[in-house]
């Protein structure tokens, strides 16, 4: 049996990035020998993986790419803040970034069985489970290709938000202007016709409940019934009052003061007046959609003691 060295431990380390002490029991397990000790610690690596699966990973980054043609997104999950400072990390979630840019991945099934060197980048997020005991996940991508226009990027400071925006037409600073709007204010799409008519439908049956609400309030107050026509105008305008909500176009511009508009002045009108059209966006906001979970730490010590 080969003497498990510190020459040896520190070869097995540069070859997988595992920990000096995950090398030493690997080596030792398959008698000194480097390739069993590299594969022996990739299992484990992937074992780790499958075993934190079920953790709650609502940290990370927003990770960005770009070219002429496009810009891609990519959101990588930690379960804590700090890992996802961490270089490893980061660099997973950039060569994610650049890999979705290149090949543009229909959907994440995709993206993470693209290879990254010599490994997917399933294989390198599971080694790296192994090695750090989080799990993390590689959750969303999405790739904004060129409208016509500008391809404007914006990342808020700690990368926990990113914003592509596709110019039809319109300046790049315009379009710097729209992407931190979208950051702040985050329209669900560029403009009425973009929203699902399913949303519409559940909208309108809502405020149509409500109206129907007031009415019996008023009616029950001895108060006389607005005419149906007075309450169609009112149902109308509260969809409308939604539509611009929901809509980059319909909401208040935040830099309008830029533009020499009114202060209430809406996208729809600084587009109009730089002569610029929105052709898409995409908004990324780290955890998004995840239930975070609340733990006790106190129980967590005493059971992991336990």
């Amino acid at each position: 049996m080969p003497a498990v060295t510190a020459a040896l431990i520190k070869e097995l380390r540069d070859r997988t990035g595992a920990g000096m002490g995950d090398c030493k029991k690997a080596l030792e397990a398959v008698e000194g020998d480097l390739d069993k000790a590299a594969e022996k610690l990739r299992m484990d690596g992937a074992a780790k993986a499958d075993k934190k699966a079920g953790r709650t990973a609502a940290e990370g980054i927003v990770a960005v790419a770009s070219n002429a043609e496009a810009i891609a997104l990519v959101e990588v999950n930690s379960e804590t803040d700090f890992v996802a400072k961490g270089e490893d990390f980061r660099s997973l979630a950039r060569d994610a970034a650049e890999l979705a840019l290149k090949h543009r991945p229909a959907n994440i099934e995709a993206l993470v069985a693209l290879k990254s060197g010599d490994k997917t980048l399933d294989e390198r997020r599971r080694e790296l489970v192994g090695r750090i005991g989080e799990n993390l996940t590689i959750r969303r991508v999405e790739v904004v290709v060129s409208g016509g226009g500008p391809l404007v990027t914006y990342i808020h400071p700690g990368d926990k938000i990113a914003v592509a925006v596709a110019l039809k037409s319109g300046s790049t600073d315009l379009g710097k202007d729209l992407a931190m709007h979208i950051a702040a204010m985050s329209p669900r799409a560029v403009d009425p016709a973009s929203i699902s008519p399913d949303v519409v439908a559940s909208e309108r049956r809502i405020i149509e409940a409500q109206v129907a609400q007031e009415q019996a309030e008023e009616a029950a107050a001895g108060k006389k019934p607005k005419p149906a026509e007075i309450v169609a105008k009112m149902l109308e305008g509260k969809i409308s009052k939604f539509l611009d909500e929901q809509t980059l176009i319909g909401q208040p511009f935040v830099k309008n003061d830029a533009y020499g508009l009114k202060s209430d002045a809406k996208v729809r009108e600084v587009l109009a007046k730089e002569k610029a059209a929105v052709a898409h966006f995409v908004r990324l906001a780290v955890g998004e959609g995840i239930e975070k979970k609340q733990t006790d730490f106190a129980a967590e010590v005493a059971a992991a003691g336990g």
